[in-house]
């Protein structure tokens, strides 16, 4: 099973979700913002040039994702804390 990659800034309750490897980052060509209405909330899916699904942004991310999910991920609202 591979491993993603979860950043959380708890004071913007927003997270993304990286779905390639850390040497294999770049950034984002194109990003889709799902219906708002439809999900119940903000999240955006980042693709790059080839069309690939890189990643995903979750804003109000404590209403949308596991618990468990945030509090292992990376924190960088945290840092020099």
């Amino acid at each position: 099973m591979a491993d993603l990659e979860v950043t959380y800034d708890k004071t913007a309750n927003a997270a993304y979700v990286y779905l390639t490897a850390p040497q294999a980052r770049t950034k984002a060509a194109h990003m889709y913002p799902c219906n708002p209405v439809k999900v119940g909330g903000m999240i955006n899916l980042d693709f790059d040039e080839q069309g690939r699904l890189i990643g995903i942004e979750v804003l109000a991310a404590s209403s949308k994702l596991p618990g468990y999910l945030l509090e292992s991920a990376e924190r960088p609202d945290a840092e020099g804390t």
